[in-house]
């Protein structure tokens, strides 16, 4: 970010940083899936890295280009690389940059899929040991000389746990691990994980960066932070580059090139565009989620509301001390009597869907669905309860929402 301009200026402007074919104000959208060069040798050198340029529409893309120096700028990053989902970015972790018998720490508070992914992780041979991360003294015990990187989420999904974002970071930079934190959850505008010391930062491009809830799309934004001297799973290949650039070379080789799961240039440009206003949404959603909250823990109908705008949170004061504002997600359970499902039926803004992050308030009854699969056990362990319903509020007018809420209760 340049200190010229505020957050939304320089989204809305990033594009024309660059020079953009014959003056469109956004980068038009580059089906091409393969690039040519009248002089071999260029292209030869672009292949090399010895000049920038494109080879193939799986390793880059104008247009995904341009989303990537969008995000950087969001994250004050060093660079970015956009895959087709944010898993396949959470993925790139695993593909680039871990081996087997390496050793990862990470939150048990986790996004189900993201769970899942450690599981088949453990499974081919690196360990995964997962702690509550709101205690800087479980990651700290759990850390081994194989541990390659910590991971978190700012506000874990669905309880809404917040990670000791700080001080992990500083218990990382000492030791000197990879700190790699999922900001989907807060986006870019209400919190940079660069702020806390993260080498990496994951977001899910789905979710609050779009918006709107027509794209798939992930990024990992290298914040430049982080000594990939002190990696060493780097191949001497990447070693070629600046020593800042080896992390973000390797994963561009090993997990885009090799593994596939590149972002196609239409979903980026409608990524693109939806940023423009996430600033706008996330205030919205934001004052909105609170709101909401608030009318919930009031009503003797329900049995407990996770937020942590609510003072009430454990989290609250760190949440307060970090954030711009607290987010859209929220959880709540009903009291013994209400069945989940005939309140959710009986909603008539809020959509039952599995979405984040959309303009919409979307709703899912959390152990019945995206969290299922766990088992029961796994679910009792992270505090999911059967009538735990996930709100992702969105930007309907807070007075309608309220009322909505409120109706399906009093029904």
């Amino acid at each position: 970010m340049t200190d010229k301009y505020g957050f939304t200026t320089t989204i809305l402007h990033s594009d024309r940083q660059k020079t953009i074919e014959h003056g469109s104000l956004h980068k038009p959208v580059h089906t091409s899936v393969t690039f040519a060069y009248s002089d071999a040798r260029q292209l030869a050198e672009v292949f090399q890295g010895k000049q920038p340029g494109y080879r193939y529409g799986r390793q880059g893309n104008p247009t995904v280009s341009a989303l990537e120096d969008q995000i950087t700028k969001m994250e004050d990053g060093y660079a970015t690389i956009c895959f087709a989902t944010g898993m396949a970015a959470i993925g790139a972790l695993v593909q680039g940059l871990l081996r087997e018998g390496d050793h990862v720490v990470s939150s048990a508070f986790l996004f189900g899929n993201t769970n899942s992914l450690w599981q088949t992780v453990t499974a081919q041979g690196t360990q995964v040991a997962m702690v509550d991360a709101t205690d800087v003294a479980q990651v700290e015990a759990a850390l081994t000389p194989a541990t390659r990187l910590v991971f978190v989420e700012t506000i874990a999904n669905p309880r809404t746990q917040i990670a000791d974002l700080k001080r992990i970071g500083e218990l990382c930079r000492e030791r000197g691990i990879l700190f790699v934190v999922d900001n989907t959850m807060t986006s870019p505008y209400l919190f940079r994980p660069k702020s806390v010391g993260a080498g990496l930062v994951i977001n899910s491009l789905t979710k609050s960066i779009g918006g709107h809830g027509d794209a798939l799309g992930g990024a990992l934004t290298d914040t430049g932070l982080y000594d990939w001297s002190r990696f060493p799973n780097i191949i001497d290949t990447y070693k070629r580059f600046p020593q800042v650039q080896w992390g973000m070379a390797q994963v561009r080789a090993k997990s885009l090139r090799d593994f596939g799961a590149a972002l196609g240039p239409e979903a980026a440009h409608h990524i693109a565009i939806g940023a423009e206003t996430m600033a706008l949404r996330m205030e919205r959603s934001s004052s909105n989620a609170l709101a909401l909250a608030q009318m919930l823990e009031a009503d003797p109908r329900i049995a407990a509301v996770y937020y942590p705008g609510l003072k009430s949170h454990p989290q609250h004061a760190l949440a307060t001390e970090l954030f711009r504002a607290y987010s859209y997600l929220f959880s709540f359970e009903l009291k013994p009597g209400t069945d989940c499902f005939d309140y959710l039926n009986r909603l008539k803004l809020a959509i039952s869907t599995s979405n984040l992050g959309d303009t919409r308030t979307l709703v899912i009854p959390v152990a019945h669905t995206i969290f299922y699969e766990m088992g029961a056990e796994r679910r009792a362990a992270m505090g999911i309860a059967d009538s735990l319903i996930r709100v992702s509020v969105g930007i309907e007018d807070t007075a309608d929402l309220l009322a909505d809420f409120k109706q399906a209760l009093d029904a």
